[in-house]
């Protein structure tokens, strides 16, 4: 017996939209049967199931659903193994060194944000004079009794 999916049970599974099913679909990743009147319902196979998830875990790794869709076709047809693992390799090292780029620049960032929190707290620690926070908070206790006194 063959193993059947509709596009709920694939929406329940993976945690996703019916709609996110349809786009994937549209996409040409997913080629569901149809049957019911005017082929309304979508009938999904275990090879759909399958291309779903290798199209869910390509996304997770940054790659572009149009990437997705060619490296899981790579596996749909009768190529060389080692020219499609060479190709899946290619387009790792591409989003490994995009990846390690971001983070680079996030790390920049980081250092960046850390300076300028070191340069404010200095700030704040000097203003802990007659101009500062202590002298503030007491200038304004004492505006609020002299106003109350001159009510």
């Amino acid at each position: 017996m063959t193993t059947i999916y509709t596009i709920g049970d694939l929406a329940r599974e993976f945690d996703l939209t019916t709609r996110a099913i349809r786009f994937y679909e549209d996409l040409g990743l997913l080629q569901p049967e149809r049957s019911g009147p005017g082929g309304r319902n979508r009938v999904y196979s275990v090879r759909d199931r399958t291309r779903l998830k290798l199209t869910l875990r390509a996304k997770r790794l940054g790659l572009s659903l149009t990437e997705a869709r060619d490296i899981i076709e790579m596996y749909d047809s009768p190529r060389d193994t080692g020219a499609q693992l060479t190709k899946f390799l290619d387009v790792l090292a591409l989003h490994r060194k995009q990846i390690e780029e971001q983070m680079a620049d996030l790390q920049a960032n980081l250092e960046e944000i850390k300076v300028h929190q070191r340069e404010a707290r200095a700030l704040l620690a000097k203003q802990d004079t007659p101009l500062g926070p202590k002298s503030a908070a007491k200038r304004a206790s004492t505006a609020a009794k002299g106003a109350s006194h001159g009510a």
